[in-house]
């Protein structure tokens, strides 16, 4: 994730304004706080970019963030890859899912699955968790059920490596999905 893979606007590229502003200038719990869920169960990321900060944009803020990924060892990334739910898994079928996940699943349709698809969807996580140790893990926004799960019968075939750096990309465009809802920039 060398370089983060954003969808930006000029409307995003621009300041955002007062709430940006405020949550440069909180001290670091508070700034953490803010951020809990930016990157899924992984507060250290908005702990380390805090000192990056003042930050005058969201490209600005994501930026410090990925890179904060982009420089951990390898066992905090992989830590990161499995923080990360399987989509329609036992944490949405339990309603364990955090806010954000459940609600970008259910954009994507995944709670929308005929039982056919439910268990299509669940053989594949099931065969790429046991080919790379980690779930998958895409940018569900914009995509719908089918399309998730050709794209994980697709990256099947690649290397772990190639999938370890393709999840990092996904979770950096993750990121920046919520940071956009967050601040209520356009995507």
């Amino acid at each position: 994730m060398s370089t983060p893979t954003t969808a930006t606007t000029a409307a995003t590229a621009e300041p955002t304004g007062p709430a940006l502003a405020a949550l440069s200038r909180l001290p670091q719990g508070a700034f953490v706080a803010r951020l809990e869920g930016i990157f899924e169960h992984s507060p250290w990321i908005a702990e380390r970019a805090w000192s990056a900060g003042p930050f005058d944009s969201i490209d600005a803020l994501h930026a410090a963030m990925c890179l904060v990924v982009d420089t951990a060892d390898p066992t905090e990334q992989l830590a990161l890859i499995c923080a990360h739910p399987e989509l329609a898994g036992k944490e949405a079928e339990a309603g364990t899912l955090t806010t954000a996940s459940t609600g970008e699943q259910r954009g994507a349709g995944l709670d929308q699955c005929s039982k056919e698809e439910l268990q299509r969807l669940r053989r594949l996580n099931q065969d790429y968790r046991a080919r790379f140790g980690f779930p998958f893990v895409v940018a569900v926004k914009g995509l719908t059920r089918h399309q998730i799960m050709d794209r994980v019968e697709a990256r099947l075939a690649n290397a772990r490596d190639t999938e370890f750096r393709t999840c990092l990309a996904e979770i950096g465009k993750i990121a920046r999905f919520r940071l956009d809802a967050l601040f209520g920039a356009s995507a």
